[in-house]
């Protein structure tokens, strides 16, 4: 460092006060480049720091024309820390840290019950836990990511759906083309879904989905899912004009409560319309329908497929009434069965019988 700087240094010893003007312009442009060259930040410790501090302050004011490395308030602010002696570096998790049990502890109340801050000190005084504050219950599910109390509690859809969904059931109708001796008509096709097994039910279709039919529909719905352990207690469906008094009566005869969803909100019986649109891409857009019998016969059998065969993202890739096989190791091919279904249009595998 001596023999690099010493020329320089000797220079300026020698020169005049104008000539060290034209020295300190030229070092200005030079340590400009140069600075060009470095990140826009440079993060300086604090034994650089000291040497800038004694070689600066001695400079007045004039160290706002020269400093580059920093802003000039950066240097103020550290000749007044400097006064203090050397500053303590601040705890960005505020203060002493709490114990990690009681820590764990908190994250444990905030999301098993969703609270806000206050009742979440309230579960912790019953517990006997008294030094802790409401700044520092904020702090920990802050650094944890976990939102406040009024983002945490709100009820969601969802949510709603986990709580309810083994009862709950999704209704809806679709329409199909079909060929008939009078021309091509449309015709009308009932579904029920349980919402959390992903099961459907599907009814026979009419040119007619008149009250009468809707109800004697819903009749063996109910009359298919008595004997359940878990029975329907709920089901959910839009404001379709099909769904009549009568319809609404039915349901509440069987203590099962109809619940309409709210205008223009497809989402919420968004699990029922992704039925409606597999049984259609899988299976009736593969066929030229012939009248009510060929259709009832089509919906009957992908449904079978459906609920015993076809695996559900949502059922940890399950069939939505198969029971979790037993893990095995290995199998080979020749222990594995074809099973066509829908004339052959889709097929699944099945272990062949010990």
């Amino acid at each position: 460092m001596s023999r690099i700087f010493h020329p320089l240094l000797a220079l300026i010893a020698s020169a005049t006060d104008n000539e060290l003007a034209k020295y300190v312009e030229y070092l200005k442009h030079e340590n400009a480049i140069l600075r060009s060259r470095l990140p826009k930040q440079i993060h300086t410790t604090y034994e650089e720091r000291q040497i800038l501090l004694k070689y600066g302050k001695v400079l007045g004011r004039a160290i706002e024309e020269l400093i580059s490395i920093v802003s000039p308030a950066t240097f103020a602010r550290w000749v007044r820390d400097g006064k203090n002696g050397r500053p303590k570096p601040k705890n960005p998790k505020g203060g002493k840290r709490k114990p990690q049990e009681l820590r764990e502890l908190v994250i444990k109340i905030a999301i098993e019950t969703g609270f806000g801050y206050t009742r979440i000190i309230g579960e912790l005084r019953k517990l006997g836990i008294k030094k802790i504050s409401r700044q520092t219950v904020r702090n920990i599910l802050k650094e944890e990511g976990i939102e406040p109390g009024p983002d945490r509690t709100s009820d969601s859809w969802n949510e709603f759906l986990k709580r309810h969904g083994e009862t709950l059931w999704g209704c809806d109708f679709f329409s199909v083309k079909s060929v008939t001796t009078k021309g091509v008509r449309d015709l009308y096709v009932m579904v029920f879904l349980c919402l959390q097994t992903r099961e459907a039910i599907v009814t026979e279709s009419t040119e007619h989905p008149n009250s009468a039919w809707v109800c004697e529909q819903t009749l063996k719905f109910i009359e298919q899912s008595r004997g359940r352990d878990i029975k329907p207690s709920m089901i959910i469906h839009d404001r379709d004009g099909k769904y009549t008094k009568e319809f609404t009566e039915t349901l509440k005869q069987s203590g099962i409560k109809p619940n309409p969803l709210p205008i223009a909100s497809p989402n919420l019986n968004g699990r029922c319309e992704r039925f409606i649109e597999t049984i259609k891409l899988e299976c009736l857009a593969k066929f030229i329908i012939f009248g009510k019998q060929h259709l009832d016969y089509l919906i009957c059998e992908f449904t079978s497929y459906y609920n015993t065969c076809r695996s559900h993202t949502a059922r940890d890739h399950l069939p939505p009434i198969q029971k979790i096989p037993d893990e095995i190791e290995k199998l080979s091919p020749e222990e594995v069965l074809v099973i066509p279904h829908i004339g052959g249009l889709v097929k699944s595998f099945e272990r062949k019988a010990a």
